[in-house]
């Protein structure tokens, strides 16, 4: 019986969906250049002519909530406005036009949110990726995009995705918890946290490994905070998310190609400029291709204290993929010489967990002691047990 409720409830916002962008139209009406107050205004006279036109019966309550909704649907993203707005949640998972999943404190629930249909979902997709020149239909169904606010977005539409369009959002914020707040809510210790600020104050080469969601970019944002003020620092990124409080910060980002293939700027790419930027450090947002090979030769020739993040389970399983990267992005070298390359330019692993119920600590800071017989001797500078 809910189900029916809920499918008439989308059919009536279908249908006066479409009423109220006719007749703003008629009205020669550019929603861009509208006050919010205004088109607010102008959406509840719409919906007040059409409910009058076909009789339709609604409550003061049902019909204020439609009235928002259509705010969102004619000047935003739709249904996504109010997880957006809403800065408990870290995730926004689309799973087709009726199973949206969110992400609080990092635990998954189910939202109440739903979409119309499966060609509600893509005419949102299309509004985000409009602005960016990007192109979605069965010929390209996938594609990485970013909000005005800086959340990362990926979509996949059929015959990909095979039970309708998949939307997975990463939202951004620039309210990074500080070091107090890491503290307290037991995600590092003090001794733990004067560890990591020494190896950032000693120039130490830094990498931060965990899983997805572990927290790899707000520790990596943490530890940044304590470079010296007189350094200068380049950070790359693919979509920056790096808050540094620093008087001489130089952000670079890096771009996909347009719909002709062409105008990529890959991160191996802005590395290799950075270094002609003369930067004291580079901190690069995550390592996952070749700019693996130029970050650790930086590393190794004067750019010390230098970080990153990278996606593995253990310190251990970061080196490997370390390797791998270099292996597989065309690094010419015997196993041997990859391992010492390694070993002399790493210094200091940080190595994160993200626990079931949702909480993410600093497991264990692994330094790198390498020798010509053990390139990947460690010593745990610091454990935490995970209960």
């Amino acid at each position: 019986m809910a189900s029916r409720v809920d499918d008439d409830y989308q059919t009536l916002k279908r249908n006066s969906h479409q009423f109220v962008v006719d007749y703003l139209d008629e009205e020669g009406l550019v929603v861009s250049r509208l006050e919010p107050d205004l088109l607010t205004d102008l959406i509840r006279q719409a919906l007040t002519k059409y409910m009058a036109q076909q009789r339709i019966p609604l409550s003061s309550s049902d019909f204020s909530m439609l009235v928002l909704e259509l705010v969102d649907e004619v000047s935003g993203f739709g249904p996504l406005e109010p997880l957006l707005r809403d800065e408990r949640i870290n995730d926004i998972l689309v799973n087709g036009p009726r199973d949206v999943f969110i992400e609080v404190a990092g635990v998954l629930q189910r939202a109440t949110t739903r979409f119309i249909d499966d060609d509600h979902v893509v005419r949102i997709i299309r509004r985000i990726i409009a602005p960016l020149g990007r192109r979605l239909d069965e010929s390209s169904p996938m594609v990485d995009a970013r909000l005005p606010d800086g959340s990362r977005v990926n979509a996949l539409i059929p015959p990909v995705a095979l039970d309708g369009p998949s939307v997975s959002i990463r939202k951004f914020t620039r309210n990074h918890l500080n070091a107090r707040d890491l503290i307290v809510g037991g995600s590092v210790t003090e001794a733990c946290l004067d560890l990591m600020i020494r190896a950032v104050e000693s120039r130490r080469n830094i990498l931060v490994s965990g899983g997805t969601g572990s927290g790899k970019t707000t520790i990596l944002n943490l530890i940044s905070q304590y470079i010296p003020r007189e350094e200068r620092v380049l950070t790359i990124e693919d979509s920056a998310e790096l808050v540094l409080n620093h008087p001489h910060v130089v952000r670079l980002e890096t771009r996909p190609a347009n719909t002709e293939g062409r105008g990529q700027v890959s991160a191996r790419d802005l590395v290799i400029n950075a270094l002609r930027m003369r930067p004291d450090r580079i901190v690069l947002g995550e390592v996952r291709s070749g700019e693996i090979i130029e970050l650790l030769q930086a590393m190794n020739t004067g750019h010390e204290g230098s970080m990153s993040t990278i996606h593995a389970n253990s310190a251990r399983d970061a080196l490997v993929r370390v390797e791998t990267l270099l292996a597989v992005n065309g690094y010419e070298g015997s196993e041997q010489a990859i391992s010492r390359l390694i070993g002399s330019s790493i210094d200091v692993i940080i190595q994160l967990v993200r626990l079931p119920d949702g909480r993410r600590l600093v497991k264990e800071v692994v330094e790198l002691n390498s020798s010509p017989d053990e390139p990947y001797r460690m010593e745990y500078l610091y454990r935490q047990e995970v209960l």
